[in-house]
């Protein structure tokens, strides 16, 4: 039997960083150092390429970088971000060390 029902997402807290395209060389090398100090391989052809766990993604200048529960990253737009996250703490410097 199918059973159909109302779920809410579990509130779950997440480390992020948007990504500023390479407008801002400096600080789009900072979230590149940032996802591969966190064990997750990038490439760069025609824009930032992430290996996430569904296999690889873009990330668009403005997109944000999200490291899942599990230590995983994916991008995610910015309207979708702004509509499904809210800060919860400080927001630091990103310097490309593991935090």
């Amino acid at each position: 039997m199918t059973k159909v029902g109302l779920f809410r997402k579990k509130p779950v807290v997440v480390e992020a960083v948007q990504y500023p395209g390479l407008r801002e060389l400096e600080e789009a090398l900072a979230v590149v150092r940032w996802i591969e100090a966190n064990g997750v391989k990038t490439k760069q052809r025609g824009g930032l390429i992430i290996c996430t766990l569904e296999g690889e993604m873009r990330a668009d200048p403005d997109d944000w970088i999200i490291k899942g529960i599990q230590g995983e990253m994916y991008p995610c737009k910015p309207d979708i971000f702004e509509q499904t996250y809210e800060p919860c703490g400080e927001i630091v410097e990103v310097d490309g060390e593991e935090r």
